[in-house]
């Protein structure tokens, strides 16, 4: 499948809030309680996005990954590190999503390739992500990319539930 990834622009708020909420019922269909996934609202993530859009952060950026018609079909979220005490050489992979129906196209890898870019761009020698512990699928692709657990678990509370979560990291 021929994809473009480049750098998100409010105009993609809404799109990257709907691709956010399709992944999320999708991905998390057996980790996170069925009512929760189903309330998720576009409305509230085009929200959130048009929000960080309006104020983005430092060395921080949003990609996003559309078909051949332009679609989006994935996106991902780069960054400084969100952890306690990590060091400003340390950025982070936050959220990388792609609907099913593009699942196993490379489009994922595409992301993650232009996340890392944008991490080295801003001087990080290494990176890190929080996965749930129970994401197989996730855990795998990070693997496959040469990403390694890092021995660090913590628990994620969302807004239904609380759930481990292990971190990974790559060097860049």
């Amino acid at each position: 499948m021929p994809v473009t990834v480049r750098d998100a622009t409010a105009d993609d708020a809404r799109a990257i809030a709907e691709v956010h909420v399709a992944s999320w019922r999708w991905a998390y269909r057996d980790q996170l309680p069925a009512d929760y996934l189903e309330a998720l609202s576009v409305s509230d993530r085009e929200a959130m996005w048009a929000a960080w859009f309006m104020k983005p952060e430092p060395r921080a950026a949003v990609v996003v990954a559309c078909d051949d018609d332009g679609r989006p079909v994935g996106f991902a979220n780069a960054g400084p590190s969100r952890d306690e005490g990590s060091s400003p050489e340390t950025g982070e992979l936050r959220a990388i999503y792609v609907l099913q129906e593009v699942q196993g196209t490379g489009i994922g890898r595409a992301l993650l390739e232009a996340s890392l870019d944008v991490l080295r761009g801003a001087d990080h020698e290494r990176a890190t992500l929080w996965v749930l512990e129970t994401n197989d699928l996730g855990r795998r692709f990070y693997e496959k990319a040469g990403w390694r657990w890092d021995g660090a678990t913590s628990d994620h509370q969302f807004e239904c539930a609380n759930r481990p979560i292990v971190r990974y990291e790559v060097d860049l």
